[in-house]
């Protein structure tokens, strides 16, 4: 299962969001740096809606969601790259994760301590990533120095290798991520070896006050935030109230609706966070339905129709045959497989078909 790492300053809300999202009390949340040091880890069941759609037409009571892990890991400070703060640990701990949420935060509270004393949140993404980039500018170099005896050798692997760190150490010491660096899909596969923090994809939480949620667009704070990460990192911000997640946690659904609709708003921002983490990974989903259940299954975007099978055992993979496909918009619409079938929007599909997020499928095969 993909990983996303939930990191930030101190006192930011990380712990915070944490425990709404996993719906847990796991991670201590206090008004002091530092009351993470090992980090928290929880499955994350993916919110979709598609799903309970799909439970009507199969006439199920069974519905299975897809899910994530989200790992709570402790705030960085200035200088956590030279081990302020514990920072070499912390830096570990984000390099074994997939994908990255930093928090920000977006609101102004005297109670709440800020390490930096003011509320600043483009300051604080530029203080996590001036950190993240000079690790992998010094893991770069080291790897570079390694490698020089043996690309004048003329090790054809520690070449190529060496090509593509080439292009990726300048753009470090420029201040911007790997992720942005031009790489070949070759080079990028050389790269990830290194496991570089900043190689990692990255969504922003911008964590707002539990009255600023329905005015979030407006909120100068999570303005800014939206237009320099968007500017200078190429990445998406979404808005979240961790306080307001933390108060539904023991509310039940039809509570919880009831407060957000007082609020002003709809939807928390818990759900278009998961959504958007998940995507992220470069995750999809497509669905089984019968009588017995209606579930998610996660694939990679681009996997094919086995390789889509595999997921729900190597046996449907190794002996495919056939996927019988039907759209979910299709299949809704219709109101039965029949009516699908009907209607020529049921199909087969062979070993060549790239599965799209949303198909419903049966598989068929033999070993």
């Amino acid at each position: 299962m993909l990983r996303a790492g939930i990191v930030g300053l101190p006192n930011v809300g990380k712990s915070t969001l944490f425990n709404a999202v996993t719906r847990t009390r796991k991670a201590e949340a206090a008004n002091y740096p530092f009351c993470t040091i090992d980090p928290n880890v929880g499955i994350v069941t993916v919110p979709d809606a598609r799903l309970y759609e799909l439970q009507k037409i199969a006439k199920t009571n069974v519905v299975i969601p897809a899910a994530i892990e989200f790992v709570d890991i402790a705030g960085l400070v200035k200088g956590a790259s030279t081990g302020e703060g514990l920072g070499n640990k912390f830096l570990t701990h984000i390099r074994e994760v997939d994908a990255i949420v930093q928090v920000v935060r977006c609101f102004e509270d005297e109670d709440v301590h800020h390490v930096s004393g003011t509320v600043d949140p483009v300051r604080d993404i530029e203080i996590i990533n001036t950190e993240l980039i000079l690790a992998d500018l010094e893991s770069v170099k080291k790897r570079r120095e390694r490698l020089a005896k043996d690309v004048k050798r003329g090790d054809k692997a520690a070449a190529a290798e060496e090509v593509a760190l080439a292009k990726i150490e300048p753009v470090l010491d420029s201040g911007k991520p790997a992720l942005m660096v031009d790489l070949t899909l070759e080079e990028r596969t050389l790269s990830r070896a290194l496991f570089l923090l900043t190689d990692k994809p990255t969504i922003f939480a911008c964590n707002v006050k539990e009255g600023d949620l329905a005015t979030a667009d407006s909120n100068p704070y999570v303005i800014k935030v939206r237009e320099y990460v968007k500017t200078h990192l190429a990445c998406e911000a979404v808005v979240i109230s961790a306080q307001i997640e933390s108060d539904l946690v023991d509310l039940e659904p039809d509570e919880a609706q009831a407060f957000l609709e007082e609020l002003g708003v709809s939807e928390s921002g818990l759900g278009s966070l998961i959504r958007a983490t998940f995507h992220l990974l470069g995750l999809r989903t497509y669905f089984t339905a019968g009588e017995k259940e209606v579930r998610a299954w996660t694939i990679h975007a681009g996997d094919t129709a086995p390789q889509a099978a595999g997921v729900i055992h190597s046996d449907f993979e190794r002996g495919f045959i056939k996927a019988e496909t039907v759209a979910y918009t299709d299949l809704v619409s219709c109101g039965s497989v029949a009516a699908a079938r009907d209607k020529g929007l049921y199909r087969m599909e062979g070993k060549e078909y790239v599965v799209a997020d949303g198909d419903v499928l049966l598989f068929k095969f033999n070993v």
